[in-house]
C-alpha cells in the first residue's frame, strides 16, 4: 500500500510518526513508553510494568471500571490491546475510519487518567500470575529469559518474576506510572488517512495531560559467554533448545536486510541449509533463526526441538553448514533466491495499515530511528555474498554466546552439544 510519512515533535515533548495511507478504511494507533520491566524501581518489583499494562484499560476519570470502558470502546468494532517487554509498554488500538477521533480520545482517557484501585490491582495481579504460570508449561518460553540471565542481562527467570507479584502494592503502581508515563518518554505511530487530519491529530495529542518528564535511558549490561544451561524437566520427551550469538552493537538497516537473507539461507524454507536438511534427514520437525536488534546489542538467535537420539547429528549439521557459510561457500543462486524471498516478504508486509505501522515500529520504538520504506527494495537487491559472510563471521566469532535447553537428559548432553557452537572446539570459523 502506498503511504507517506510525517515525523512530528509535539510541544509537550512527545514524538511520533503520522503515516498517511490514502483510502484506508481503518486507523491504527500505537502509543509507547519506555516503561517496561527493566524500569522497575528495584528487582523485588520486577513485574510491575506488566501489572500496569493490565490495569491500563481499567477504572479512569470517565469510566468506573474495565467493563464500562471496554463496552464503550468496542461498540463500533474497535480493538485495543497492550503489551510489555523489558523496555516498553505499548498501547495499541485499531478502529473504523469514521470513529478515529473518538477512539484517539478514549486512548487519552485511559493513558492519562487511570484511577488505580485495590480491587482491580488484586484481579490483575491474579491474571498476570495465571499468564506467567502458564508460560512455565511452554518450554520455548523458559529458554529465552534464562539465556538472557546466562549472558549477563539483569533479568530474572519466570519463577522469580512470578514471585515479585506479591510485593507489588498500589503505591508502587502509582509511582511507576508517574515516573514512566511522561510526555518526553512517549512515542506514537498513527497510521491511516491522516494527511488532511495532521493538525487536528497534533492538537489532540498536545492536550494529553502528561507531565513533561524525561526520556528513560536504556540499560546497558556487560555481557559475556556462558556455559551451556539445562532446565531439567522430568516429563520432557525431547530437547527444546535456543542459542544465540551476540555482538555488542546495534546493526544498521542494510545489515538487518542482510541478516534477513542469511536467515532465509539457513532456516527459511525446506530448501534451506539447516532447517531444510534437518527435515529431509528426519532430524527435526522445526528449526528457526532470527535477528534481535536492540539499542546496545544485536543477536543471531536459533531455536528448535530435537529428539535425544538425533540431537548430536542435528548439532553436527548446524556446525557443518555454519562453517560452510563462514568459509564463503554460498552460491549466487542461493543469494538470488534469498533476495527474491526477502523482497517478496517485504512487499507482502504492507498489505494492511497495521502491517505498515509494524514496519516503522520495529526501529522507531527501539531507537527512535525511521527506516525509509522506499529504500528497502534497493537495499535488498544490493546484498551480496561478501556482506553476508562478513556479518555471519562477526556473529560467529563473538565472545558472547550461550545455549539453553529444556529436557530430561543429563547436563553433560547439553554441554557436549554446546561444543559444536564454540570456535575453539568446533572450529566453525577460521581466521
Amino acid at each position: 500500500m502506498k503511504h507517506s510519512l510525517y515525523e512530528v515533535n509535539l510541544k509537550n515533548g512527545a514524538k511520533g510518526l503520522l503515516v498517511d495511507v490514502p483510502g484506508a478504511s481503518v486507523m491504527n494507533i500505537r502509543i509507547q513508553f519506555r516503561a517496561g520491566m527493566r524500569y522497575a524501581k528495584n528487582h523485588d518489583l520486577y513485574e510491575i510494568a506488566h501489572v500496569v499494562e493490565h490495569l491500563s484499560f481499567g477504572a479512569n476519570a470517565k469510566y468506573r471500571d474495565e467493563q464500562a470502558y471496554e463496552s464503550d470502546f468496542t461498540k463500533n468494532g474497535a480493538y485495543h490491546n497492550a503489551w510489555t517487554s523489558d523496555f516498553s509498554v505499548c498501547y495499541e488500538s485499531e478502529c473504523a475510519d469514521f470513529e478515529w477521533e473518538r477512539i484517539l480520545d478514549l486512548n487519552r482517557v485511559a493513558i492519562t487518567s487511570p484511577r488505580f484501585n485495590d480491587e482491580e490491582l488484586k484481579s490483575e495481579k491474579g491474571n498476570v500470575r495465571s499468564e506467567l504460570t502458564g508460560y512455565l508449561n511452554d518450554y520455548s518460553r523458559l529458554i529465552w529469559p534464562r539465556l538472557q540471565t546466562a549472558i549477563g542481562e539483569d533479568t530474572p527467570n519466570l519463577r522469580e518474576r512470578i514471585n515479585t507479584l506479591s510485593n507489588i502494592e498500589l503505591k508502587d503502581i502509582r509511582e511507576h506510572y508517574r515516573r514512566t508515563h511522561t510526555a518526553s518518554n512517549m512515542l506514537f505511530i498513527i497510521a491511516g488517512r491522516v494527511k488532511h487530519r495532521r493538525h487536528k491529530i497534533i492538537r489532540m495529542l498536545e492536550q494529553w495531560d502528561l507531565k513533561p518528564g524525561e526520556l528513560s535511558p536504556v540499560p546497558n549490561d556487560t555481557l559475556h559467554s556462558s556455559d551451556a544451561v539445562l532446565i531439567r524437566r522430568k516429563d520432557a520427551s525431547n530437547i527444546t533448545f535456543g542459542f544465540s550469538f551476540v555482538i555488542p552493537r546495534r546493526i544498521s538497516e542494510v545489515e538487518t536486510r542482510t541478516m534477513d537473507c542469511l536467515n532465509h539461507i539457513v532456516t527459511g524454507t525446506t530448501s534451506s541449509r539447516i532447517f531444510g536438511k534437518a527435515r529431509k534427514n528426519g532430524l527435526a520437525y522445526g528449526i528457526s533463526s532470527c535477528l534481535t536488534n536492540s539499542v546496545h546489542n544485536s543477536s543471531w538467535d536459533f531455536d528448535g526441538e530435537v529428539n535425544l537420539e538425533d540431537a548430536e547429528a542435528l548439532f553436527k549439521l548446524i556446525q557443518r553448514e555454519l562453517k560452510k557459510i563462514l568459509d564463503g561457500e554460498i552460491s549466487e543462486k542461493e543469494i538470488e533466491a534469498a533476495r527474491s524471498y526477502v523482497l517478496g516478504r517485504y512487499q507482502m508486509g504492507a498489505q494492511t495499515v497495521s502491517q505498515i505501522s509494524d514496519y516503522y515500529m520495529e526501529s522507531y520504538f527501539v531507537n527512535r530511528e525511521v527506516d525509509n520504506y522506499n529504500n528497502t527494495p534497493g537495499i535488498i537487491k544490493s546484498i551480496d555474498k561478501d556482506a553476508i559472510v562478513k556479518l555471519a563471521r562477526e556473529y560467529a566469532s563473538s565472545n558472547i554466546k550461550a545455549l539453553v535447553a529444556v529436557g530430561s537428559c543429563e547436563k553433560a548432553t547439553i554441554t557436549n552439544l554446546s561444543e559444536y557452537l564454540k570456535n575453539d572446539k568446533s572450529d566453525i570459523i577460521e581466521t
